[in-house]
């Protein structure tokens, strides 16, 4: 199981996914943002932009975490933003 460093407080489960042996970590989005911020001195975003190119974006092969949004307003800003 791949593990992105530095952000076990953001795993928030594991998912199993077609074509991939074992479990994959399930992180939040937020959290590794607010990690970015505090433990980096990062703006919002400095760090949202760091998480989108250097961790969201890395496919380290089978097994590469799954990061999710939570929480309907973030949902909700999503959507309206793609639309």
């Amino acid at each position: 199981m791949l593990r992105a460093d530095g952000f076990d407080n953001a795993i928030i489960g594991l998912t199993t996914l077609r074509n991939v042996k074992g479990n994959v970590l399930v992180y939040r989005i937020d959290k590794i943002i607010d990690n970015l911020m505090n433990r980096d001195g990062m703006s919002y975003e400095e760090a949202s932009e760091y998480f989108e190119l250097n961790i969201q974006r890395a496919y380290m092969g089978e097994g590469t975490p799954l990061y999710v949004h939570m929480g309907a307003e973030t949902i909700k800003e999503q959507i309206c933003t793609c639309v």
